[in-house]
């Protein structure tokens, strides 16, 4: 399949077209973009810096992706994005190049949703098969797990870490780590409850949403500290991957200042 450029679209000779790749009126492909087979840019898109885009991704009108992180200490080093395959861009998402402050590399996985205004900041690393609803906000050094989704109007704080499987409720604030596989929401969030809806969805056991279960109310109805909730887990039968994950995010959070696990290094990363 042939490349399909729109007359008033502006595309550097230097930048990396795969096979089927369309691009819609007035948008700008930078010199050190490197686009896969099958995407779509629809019109007004502007792709810079040095940006990697997978296989059959579709980019909506006014996205930005690649300019420059909103970072005061940024001195135009040529850092990345590297985006994979099957993901949707709507109206207006911006995701930016990431600072040298971690390993120079803003991260998007694999088939995922983002709605029209989402930001995804400077240093991210965002998993798969996630969505973001409208104005969905992440800051700088963000990781995001696997399946989560994130409602309209959220704010993810800097080093914060949203935990697989979660599901975070619209206009909420996240100052701290999200536990996998719960429902939070607040200003500032607070787990709620077991994403059990989410869990079945994904083909977890009854068995993993029963230990999941009891760990959160021990963690979070009865708060009995997290030592003792894992002792009371794990005393009572095989210890399920999902109950150790589940632990050991709870662990680095704790480790973490300000509930955020990765706050460990936010002074190098300052």
């Amino acid at each position: 399949m042939s490349v399909v450029i729109a007359q008033t679209a502006v595309v550097d000779p230097r930048a990396q077209l795969g096979n089927g790749v369309r691009i819609g009126h007035f948008s700008v492909i930078g010199p050190h973009a490197k686009i896969g087979d099958g995407t779509l840019i629809e019109e007004h898109v502007v792709i810079t810096g040095h940006s990697t885009i997978g296989e059959d991704n579709h980019i909506f009108q006014g996205t930005v992706i690649g300019a420059h992180p909103q970072d005061t200490s940024y001195k135009d080093a040529p850092t990345k994005v590297v985006i994979g395959d099957n993901n949707v861009f709507r109206e207006h998402c911006t995701v930016n190049r990431a600072t040298e402050k971690e390993d120079g590399l803003t991260e998007i996985g694999h088939d995922n949703y983002f709605m029209a205004g989402t930001h995804v900041a400077h240093d991210c690393k965002v998993g798969d098969r996630i969505v973001i609803a409208n104005n969905g906000m992440l800051g700088g050094h963000v990781r995001v797990g696997n399946d989560v989704t994130i409602a309209g109007g959220v704010g993810v704080s800097h080093f914060a870490s949203v935990g697989q499987l979660s599901f975070v409720s619209a206009m909420s604030r996240v100052l701290h780590d999200v536990p996998p596989y719960t429902i939070v929401d607040g200003q500032p969030t607070k787990p709620r409850a077991v994403n059990t809806i989410g869990l079945k969805r994904h083909g977890y056991t009854s068995e993993d949403i029963a230990v999941l279960t009891q760990a959160f109310k021990l963690l979070y109805r009865a708060r009995v500290g997290v030592d003792k909730a894992r002792e009371i887990v794990y005393s009572q039968g095989p210890i399920r991957p999902v109950i150790k994950h589940l632990f050991d995010c709870v662990d680095r959070s704790c480790n973490g200042r300000h509930g955020r696990g990765q706050d460990q290094r936010s002074k190098k990363a300052a």
